[in-house]
């Protein structure tokens, strides 16, 4: 399992420019002007981890698959979105099918680029949409109340759960706080996250800055970090136009561009190591001669569970996972080496996987 990511802002905030470079496609027009994004653009990248490479390298690998990111780029929103206004409702209703929100805010200052309400103020542009989103909830929440009112008086005990959830977001709606501020319980998560408010999902705020600034930020990023810090969201600084000339570079040269401009590593790196956080998701890895493959999973995720996303057989099968930690694959020199020293465990049903275990699983069918 990867995940689903919309990246969402108001026009000619650098959306689409950050989305071309991080799927290495021109596939979303970029263009200086409101709506130039018609359909939203689906793009996977592979996820960059240095641990697949080492892996592969000691097991002399055919093949390496890396895990990978979807990224759905959404139109332009604006004001009134929730009403239809500009291209409001289809890219509301694309929203609902992503797991997080990257919400690109403008934190440069161009005269070439015009700003949709004329500004360059990123708080009131997390602000403006926010508020859409919040207005399209809350008009949802009504809709749906409406229509279990004759199951939830006939004692339905699914609906009576639905409406107990509902009007707890309608009361945070009302009091002008996102759905995703809502404690809920974890027997009530399934049927949470069943609802698909858009206000409930993880934001990343992804503040797009000038090259120059692109190493340190400025004064309208800390502003943007500080309005994260008070949601529970995560921030990332990335410049959009220095991501679009990475993405036309091998890996070499990206390097050296990147230590010319006083950067550790491109920001699609800091935006997926943002993203896993926000989500919880961590990797696990299977490795043999044929392949070296990275895999995603939520922490806590158990041994049969992780089984099942290489297959629902092998979760259903499950027997044993034989586990080896990336720290020890390494330093041992694979896994003879790692036998050898006994450093190979054999995990059950309850095993609660760790990010980098490499994992051979056993099962029947």
């Amino acid at each position: 399992m990867g995940f689903k990511t919309g990246i969402v802002g108001l026009p000619n905030v650098g959306k689409s420019t950050l989305f071309n470079a991080l799927t290495r496609t021109a596939a979303a027009q970029a263009a200086n002007f409101p709506f130039c994004t018609i359909e939203p653009n689906v793009g996977e990248v592979a996820v960059p981890d240095a641990r697949l490479d080492k892996l592969a390298t000691i097991a002399k690998s055919k093949q390496v698959v890396p895990a990978r990111i979807t990224f759905v780029d959404i139109a332009g929103l604006v004001k009134g979105a929730s009403k239809g206004e500009g291209l409001g409702n289809q890219f509301l209703a694309n929203i609902r099918e992503v797991d997080a929100i990257a919400h690109v805010l403008r934190c440069f200052e161009d005269g070439d680029v015009t700003h949709v309400e004329g500004r360059v103020d990123p708080i009131a542009d997390a602000e403006t949409i926010e508020t859409e989103l919040m207005l399209a909830d809350l008009e949802s929440i009504e809709r749906r109340l409406q229509n279990i009112v004759r199951k939830v008086r006939g004692g339905d005990k699914e609906a009576v759960a639905q409406e107990r959830l509902l009007k707890a977001a309608q009361a945070a709606l009302e009091q002008g706080r996102p759905a995703r501020s809502v404690a809920v319980d974890e027997e009530d998560q399934k049927a949470w996250k069943a609802l698909q408010l858009l206000t409930s999902k993880p934001v990343l705020f992804v503040c797009n800055v000038s090259e120059a600034e692109a190493a340190t930020g400025n004064a309208q990023s800390e502003r943007v970090a500080q309005m994260a810090a008070e949601q529970g969201a995560a921030s990332v600084v990335i410049s959009a136009r220095i991501e679009e000339e990475i993405s036309q570079l091998d890996r070499e040269e990206a390097e050296m561009f990147l230590s010319e401009m006083g950067l550790e590593e491109a920001g699609l790196d800091r935006l997926i190591r943002a993203g896993y956080g926000l989500l919880g998701l961590q990797t696990y890895f299977t490795v043999g001669p044929k392949e070296a493959r990275a895999w995603t999973i939520r922490k806590g995720t158990l041994a049969p569970q992780a089984a099942g996303v290489i297959h629902g057989d092998f979760e259903k099968g499950f027997i044993r996972a034989e586990t080896i930690a990336y720290d020890d694959y390494v330093a041992l020199n694979g896994e003879t080496g790692a036998k050898d020293a006994g450093k190979m465990r054999v995990e059950g049903k309850t095993y609660d996987v760790k990010d980098g275990d490499v994992l051979h699983f056993l099962h029947s069918g």
